[in-house]
């Protein structure tokens, strides 16, 4: 049987890109010979390149070329990917995000014959989904809206290539780094906590973080943030907490490494949690305004999801499981 040639379309978000990365591991094992390559965004490239088992990633600038479209070295950027993109043929396409832009970027890739491009028929509840992405498919899989986020693509590309995808995910991720950590890092066990987000209603209340911090002096407490206003929240939150530290300002590698190395990760409904529960490190999830089922990490005993929708976990249900997974209840 010939090599089977893959590409996989999710270009983003951080976390979106993340519960696609199981489907690397369903199909090679299924087709242990396959070749898959990925379109992601430029941002996400380093979190794919972790997976040893994706062959060639297409890097995607979408978010920084719509910034100077009017510019030549952008529209010769952008000519540069679609010849990129062009270089193969594949058997399949996967879209497995369902927006327009994906769609345009299915539809550009090349086919080997008799191939297919593969897609969602529809969108989960809550999602951005746009239905026109359904033109540049070859065949539409209908999902049930409440399909949780890692199971979508998988069970997309099962549906295609005749398998079940019925085992734990597989994110192909590595273990915690075992060399020398960055200056920012300690060299102990710690704790990052994961409290910014862009919406404030699928935020957890200070008190709370400070509760929990206290709860687990004196092992270190690190505060990450990705803006201005979470840098804000970071400091208040220290200025309370003795054992806390507010980090420097992390690129997406530091963000990922910082999550790959805790002992311990606690975090609202975001990216970088989810990524600390792909890397099966001990992790407690906080959902205050989103809806469990649809992110939760289900793969572990080492994760914890507490909360729901409207109804944000005690501090105290959150320090009894941080103690539990820290081996200390």
């Amino acid at each position: 049987m010939a090599r089977l040639k893959i590409l996989l379309v999710r270009v983003s978000s951080l976390g979106d890109v993340l519960h696609n990365l199981p489907m690397v591991a369903d199909i090679l094992r299924r087709h242990p010979d396959a070749q898959i390559d990925w379109v992601v965004e430029e941002g996400y490239v380093s979190l794919v390149r972790l997976n040893p088992h994706v062959r060639k990633i297409i890097p995607f600038a979408l978010r920084r070329w719509r910034k100077s479209l009017g510019q030549a070295a952008t529209r010769a950027e952008i000519k540069a990917f679609f010849r990129t993109l062009r270089e193969e043929q594949y058997d399949y396409v996967f879209d497995t995000q369902g927006l327009l832009k994906t769609g345009i970027i299915m539809g550009a890739a090349r086919l080997a014959p008799g191939g297919s491009k593969v897609g969602l028929a529809n969108g989960s509840e809550g999602s951005g989904y746009e239905g026109i992405s359904r033109w540049f498919h070859t065949r539409s899989i209908r999902l049930d809206p409440r399909t949780h986020a890692v199971a979508r693509g998988r069970l997309v590309a099962a549906a295609a290539l005749g398998y079940n995808a019925d085992t734990a995910p597989d994110f192909g991720l590595p273990g915690p780094d075992q060399g020398q950590r960055p200056a920012w890092m300690p060299d102990r066990d710690y704790a990052v906590f994961f409290h910014g987000t862009a919406r404030d209603a699928k935020k957890w209340a200070p008190d709370n973080w400070v509760a929990t911090g206290a709860a687990l002096a004196p092992m270190p407490v690190l505060l990450a943030w990705g803006s201005a206003g979470e840098k804000i929240d970071a400091d208040a939150l220290a200025a309370r907490l003795p054992n806390a530290r507010v980090l420097p300002k992390l690129s997406m590698d530091e963000a990922v490494t910082l999550a790959r190395n805790a002992a311990l990760a606690i975090g609202v409904d975001t990216g970088l949690t989810h990524i600390a529960a792909a890397f099966l490190r001990p992790t407690v999830e906080l959902y205050c305004d989103s809806p469990k089922w649809k992110t939760e990490g289900n793969w572990s005993p080492c994760i914890v999801n507490l909360g729901e929708r409207g109804a944000p976990p005690a501090a105290g249900e959150v320090i009894a499981a941080a103690k539990r997974l820290l081996g200390l209840a």
